[in-house]
């Protein structure tokens, strides 16, 4: 349509119309393009504008136009007061006045858009204000949260500029290559972040005009976008090469870097991951390009650089509808880029939706040369303007997050897992096995002695002499597992614990001092593993001399030593009385020992198991022990003979025997695995040698679902928010557990959606496995590093929120006391 005001005149916008995909599949309820320009010259890399209502851009060179998004009606209007190309567009912050600066190697000039349109209709030439002259060519505008200030990226510099005195305040130097965007903090308003092609990001303090933080060379490419995210406290910037580089600007963080995030990879694993879930369910016009298409290169381009960054306002209505992101902390990022725009999850750092250019028919630019997005306008969708790289077209796209998230879903499962079981015991499972022992163990016992009435009375005729007693029950059951399993599948709750129950409160803080120091044996003998009871009492723990040793929680006293193992102790485990321990060694074999009298109750070796132990627990509230060997895990009943017989003592009458043997999908080593002995689960979380995760559900006795490349390396140890009996926690946070690899940090899980919905970085570790944590609480998860310190982080943020220190060497393991999280973590490490 033709503009009516004398400064549109001759200008063509074509009519909004809806975008084909090239599969010939209609999907414009994704995205509609709302108008394209064609302009004189080329505009291929400058700074786009977009606020709630306006967008803005060059056209012609030396031309501002602006097109309001939310009444297309009104006239395109365009300012002229450049005499040479413009290079850097940015709109204000504050709604009154709605100020608006444009930007080219002669002058900057800010303007008033109610000012200018009112001029306009009055048929008269609109002016700005003049804020610098022959400043070089600048690429990047950006204005402060209150519009007093605006900072000008003019080659090298950044020059800070008072918008009501139009006077140069500061400018800022150090930048060994021109300046590409610049940021102010929101929370910290005299605080300036900066990104140049010198491949760097600079802090800067404009009031008094001094740096504060200087960031090594980050990548090999320039840096070209740059994001503050207030509601995490974290800076985001982009290269051209398609890096995304996350640092933390929490206070004592000292600007850590949290992650490094590869578009290109995060794209094919993003394909593949949908393809391979279930590839006849996707619509076509969603698909995106499979892994071996992107490696070709013909079609698709190799690298993403990172035009443009925006905030992704997604409601929680889509939340849970889509099924995408549980938690309402969870925040989004749109990244636009030269071949489409993705979806980036902040919280576990994956993308969530990919909208590439070339998979839309009639869409006027396939390949972009300048981007810039604005996350959500009055119809909840966003609006996304770009220039093309070829060619002389301006085109605004309005695109829907909803549409294009519901379209590129991962299919569901049909029966969400849970860690709470839903349904009764069935007869076929392994688990009926206790039941099935139990009930038919005693019709043995009672048929005899029935038959035998009259026979076996006693040859003594006095009332007050005691029988021999060899009609009565032995005194010793030789099998018989501890079920407590009546036909209704409870189990009675008749167990009396030596300690009082207290409830905690559940918004606990988390420990945040060293309260005591204990040396466990001398020499460098390493801390492997730590656990406390489930009454918080005692502490037990397992070295490299051989040893698992149980202090007091207090860590006062001699602690009580367990000896026997031929190699270190890697698991330590309480049973769910507080009865015996459960410890695996390097030398493959499983050890019960009772802790009142401190020797071995049990011994598992190469006689049952024929392949090393590498991990095994107390399950199903002590009725089983569950191992993994090899690459099966395997669920054993067990009786230990408490009866002492001296005559007897060298034939142990302590046994154990294996129910079921459930191998990993692919025949692979099992690495690490977890299940709930706390109350009733039939779910095993374990992990393999090839980097997935596997459930298996002992109620059916099978594999109930796979996760495929879970992390870069083999996961070394599988946590579960398992609670605590002194503090209670909603149901569906029982679901969550986490995963921890070398070199890869830690993965928070939903067993619900089979996502990983949180990532925690920060924390050194590159080499040696270290230990992971949940509170009692289920607010934070603790772990070990390589620089001599344990983290803690919240569930809610992906930076740390403690950094505890105190320890000479590398934190092997953390434990939380189920009783007062806030008051004590206890941390292994190896001792010098």
């Amino acid at each position: 349509m033709k503009c009516e005001a004398e400064q549109t005149q001759g200008l063509q916008m074509e009519e909004p119309q809806e975008i084909s995909s090239t599969e010939g599949g209609c999907v414009g309820d994704i995205v509609i393009e709302k108008f394209l320009i064609e302009s004189k010259k080329s505009t291929p890399h400058v700074q786009l504008a977009c606020s709630m209502q306006h967008s803005a851009f060059p056209l012609d060179g030396n031309e501002l136009c602006i097109w309001n998004t939310e009444d297309p009606s009104q006239q395109l209007l365009a300012l002229r007061g450049h005499h040479q190309p413009i290079s850097a567009v940015a709109f204000g912050n504050t709604a009154t006045p709605r100020l608006i600066c444009s930007a080219s190697p002669d002058r900057v000039i800010m303007w008033s858009l109610d000012e200018c349109r009112e001029k306009v209709l009055e048929g008269l030439i609109p002016r700005g204000t003049v804020l610098g002259t022959l400043l070089g060519k600048v690429l990047y505008l950006r204005f402060s949260p209150d519009d007093r200030v605006i900072a000008v990226c003019a080659g090298n510099k950044i020059l800070v500029v008072d918008t009501e005195s139009q006077s140069t305040l500061v400018e800022l130097e150090g930048h060994q290559g021109p300046v590409t965007a610049a940021e102010f903090c929101t929370w910290r308003a005299h605080v300036v972040i900066s990104v140049s092609e010198d491949r760097s990001f600079k802090v800067w303090d404009h009031r008094v005009g001094s740096l504060i933080y200087n960031s090594p060379v980050l990548a090999a490419s320039p840096l070209l976008s740059l994001l503050v995210v207030e509601g995490s406290k974290q800076l985001v910037t982009g290269c051209a090469e398609g890096q995304l580089w996350i640092f933390s600007l929490v206070d004592r963080h000292h600007y850590r870097c949290v992650t490094r995030v590869d578009l290109r990879k995060k794209r094919e694993s993003f394909s593949t991951r949908r393809l391979d879930s279930n590839p006849g369910s996707l619509p076509e016009e969603s698909r995106l390009p499979s892994a071996h298409e992107l490696a070709k290169g013909d079609d698709v381009e190799v690298t993403l650089p990172v035009l443009g960054l925006a905030h992704c306002e997604l409601s929680l209505g889509l939340a849970s509808e889509c099924g995408l992101l549980s938690s309402e902390n969870t925040s989004c990022l749109w990244v636009g880029s030269s071949a489409g725009l993705l979806i980036l999850n902040l919280a576990n750092f994956e993308l969530e939706a990919v909208l590439h250019y070339k998979n839309f028919r009639n869409l006027s630019i396939q390949v972009a040369g300048s981007c810039a997005l604005r996350s959500k306008t009055s119809d909840g969708k966003a609006f996304c303007l770009l220039t093309s790289m070829f060619g002389n077209g301006i085109a605004g796209l309005k695109v829907d997050p909803t549409a294009l998230l519901r379209c590129q879903q991962r299919p569901t499962l049909g029966t969400r897992l849970s860690v709470l079981p839903s349904s009764r015991v069935l007869p076929t499972s392994p688990l009926h096995f206790g039941v099935v022992e139990s009930s038919a163990q005693p019709a043995r016992h009672r048929q005899p002695a029935a038959r035998s009435v009259v026979k076996d009375q006693p040859l003594v005729f006095h009332s007050k002499v005691r029988s021999s007693g060899y009609t009565s029950a032995p005194h010793a059951t030789m099998f018989s597992p501890k079920t407590n399993i009546k036909n209704d599948c409870k189990r009675s709750s008749e167990r009396k614990n030596s300690y009082k129950w207290k409830e905690s409160p559940v918004q606990n803080s988390p420990p945040t001092r060293l309260s005591r120091w204990l040396a466990v044996a001398d020499g460098r003998a390493a801390v492997r593993c730590v656990q406390f009871s489930g009454d918080g009492r005692q502490l037990a723990c397992g070295s490299a001399n051989h040893l698992a040793l149980v202090f007091g929680a207090d860590l006062t006293g001699t602690p009580a030593v367990f000896p026997g193992h031929d190699g270190p102790v890697n698991t330590v485990c309480w049973s769910h009385d507080g009865r015996w321990l459960l410890s695996v060694s390097q030398d493959g074999t499983l050890r019960v020992w009772s802790v009142r009298r401190t020797e071995l109750a049990l011994c598992l070796g190469k006689d049952l198991l024929p392949k090393p132990v590498q991990s095994a627990q107390f399950y199903y509230i002590d009725t089983f022990i569950l191992l993994s060997s090899g690459p099966e895990v395997q669920l054993l009943t067990y009786h230990i003979d408490t009866c002492k017989d001296e005559i007897r003592r060298y034939k142990p009458k302590s046994r154990g025997r294996a129910v079921v043997r459930l191998p990993m999908t692919g025949a692979v080593e099992v690495t690490s695995l977890s299940a709930v002995n706390d109350f009733y689960s039939y779910l095993v979380l374990t992990a393999g040698r090839n980097r997935t995760l596997e459930a298996f559900d002992l109620n059916v006795g099978r594999s109930a679902a796979v996760i495929t490349e879970a992390h870069s390396r083999p996961v070394h140890q599988i946590c579960q928010n398992k609670g605590s009996s002194f503090m209670t926690q909603p149901s569906q946070l029982y679901n969550l557990f986490a995963t921890t690899a070398v070199g890869d940090g830690i993965r928070l899980w939903d067993l619900r959606t089979l996502r990983c919905e949180r990532r925690f970085e920060g924390h050194s570790n590159r080499c040696y496995p270290c230990g992971i944590a949940f509170s009692p609480c289920g607010r934070y998860v603790a772990c070990g590093a390589e620089d001599r310190h344990a983290y803690v982080y919240e569930m809610g943020s992906s930076t740390f929120c403690h950094r505890l220190s105190g320890h000479t060497d590398t934190v092997t393991g953390v434990a939380f006391s189920p009783s007062a999280s806030q008051d004590m973590c206890v941390c292994a490490h190896v001792l010098t």
